[in-house]
């Protein structure tokens, strides 16, 4: 019992905040960073126009570039404060600059997208910004978490608050300026609602902490005051938590979904005399599965094993649909077809298991490879009488029963001939530092060669 509350007691004094944060500067700060003017509007500018070539190049590391010098959290920082010391000035406030934050990223996004000359025909990471999932809420979350903990801290660490920020907030905006730029609505919107989706959460994330750490709660004049701000506070936040929560439920339900979908169709390629050669997936009237299928046409009973398997997979029949395309087929064509897609699948876990096996292999190789030249540097420094070292692998073999000893041999020439000592001592030597032990050592005496003053390494395998 002593043993685990002293374990307790250790990790009590890990998660212990107490002495370690300032809320009144906390507070100071945020409420110093929610404007966009002079140097932060040119800033936010600049980093959006990086984050967008880093979009438009596909290129991660531009990205993080763009983030580390993005100002994007005064504005939602301060919202998040506000709601939770029921300050409706320092909203107001906020909501207008996050408007102007809003404008400004829209405008810079917008006017590179209209001039660069580069035009990729999948860019992924754009696309990945318009189709929000439950991952982008809990990078806004604790994204937002870790902002406002790094603010209140107070000893400033390694935690660059604006990062977090940035990760969730940048990208949406640069593609929403995108799909302004080319006429794109769906990109537009879709950026849009991920932007929202994120300041909410971060906002969320700000508003708890100043519940958890203690911020200082405004007091009001009069009671009609505080009535009236209190209800205002409590419909914006109605406003901004609903939607979220559902928006958040919506995603996983969403998620949930994709991955039923995926693994039943990945476990049911082949039908009897048919295949499911591709599929699609939408999230529209809770979500549906569409299968395209080719081969002999589905009988009524494999139809409806198939709606049985669906419904293993925890899908309804009404979420799957099915499309056939037979075109007439002959059995032998359909034959084919299926046995070309299952060598495919056959093929590429073939090539997977062996790219492994030689990653293995390479890896292997690397761990063992002899460093000949610094053995040979160390070996002349610790011995000056060695002109030449040779190291290879080799093997020692039995006449009478071929057993096969595996073994490193090293030769050594040498400008004296070692004592006894001291090839027992070179020996010990080269077992640990070679990390075998089986090293068998052989001198090359002066009376075998003629040169002396060279110095060299010879590597023999």
């Amino acid at each position: 019992m002593k043993f685990f509350g002293k374990v307790g007691h250790f990790f009590k004094d890990i998660v212990d905040l107490s002495g370690h944060m300032d809320t009144a500067a906390a507070e100071q700060s945020i409420r110093s960073n929610i404007y966009f003017k002079g140097p932060n509007a040119w800033i936010l500018a600049f980093s959006i126009i990086i984050a967008s070539i880093g979009l438009n190049i596909n290129s991660i590391p531009v990205i993080i570039g763009a983030m580390l010098i993005s100002p994007l959290m005064g504005p939602i920082f301060g919202i998040g404060l506000s709601l939770g010391i029921n300050d409706i000035k320092l909203f107001r406030d906020s909501g207008k600059n996050l408007l102007t934050m809003m404008g400004i990223a829209l405008v810079a996004s917008c006017l590179y997208f209209l001039i660069t000359p580069l035009n990729l025909s999948n860019p992924t990471e754009l696309l990945a910004r318009t189709n929000p999932t439950i991952y982008d809420v809990l990078i806004a979350l604790f994204g937002g978490c870790a902002g406002i903990f790094e603010q209140c801290r107070k000893e400033k660490g390694t935690v660059f608050s604006g990062v977090a920020i940035a990760t969730a907030l940048m990208p949406p905006m640069c593609t929403a300026g995108y799909g302004l730029a080319n006429g794109n609505m769906s990109y537009f919107f879709g950026a849009l609602y991920l932007f929202f989706i994120n300041c909410v959460f971060i906002a969320l994330a700000t508003y708890l902490a100043t519940k958890v750490l203690g911020f200082n709660v405004m007091k009001f004049s009069d009671s009609k005051t505080e009535k009236r701000t209190k209800w205002i506070i409590a419909v914006v936040m109605v406003i901004f938590i609903v939607p979220s929560i559902w928006s958040a439920v919506t995603l996983i339900k969403n998620n949930n979904f994709e991955d039923k979908a995926i693994g039943f169709v990945q476990q049911n390629k082949s039908l009897g005399n048919s295949i499911i050669y591709d599929y699609k997936i939408s999230h529209e009237d809770g979500g549906r599965v569409e299968l395209f299928i080719t081969g002999e046409e589905l009988s009524a009973v494999e139809r409806n094993n198939l709606y049985e398997l669906a419904k293993a997979a925890g899908l309804k029949q009404e979420q799957v649909v099915v499309n056939e395309h037979t075109n007439g087929q002959s059995k032998v064509e359909k034959e084919l077809l299926q046995g070309i897609y299952a060598r495919t699948d056959s093929e590429i876990n073939r090539r997977d298991n062996e790219i492994k096996r030689l990653e293995a292999e390479i890896e292997l190789i690397k761990k063992n490879e002899i460093p000949y030249s610094q053995v040979t540097r160390e070996a002349i420094n610790s011995w000056p009488e060695i002109t030449e070292l040779s190291i290879g692998d080799g093997a020692g073999v039995t006449a009478d029963s071929l057993h096969v000893d595996k073994r490193i041999i090293v030769v050594a020439k040498t400008s004296k001939a070692m004592t006894s000592v001291e090839k027992e001592k070179f020996t010990k030597w080269l077992g640990i530092r070679l990390n075998s032990d089986n090293v068998e050592f052989i001198e090359d005496a002066p009376a075998v060669h003629q040169s002396k003053g060279t110095r060299k390494s010879h590597i023999g395998k």
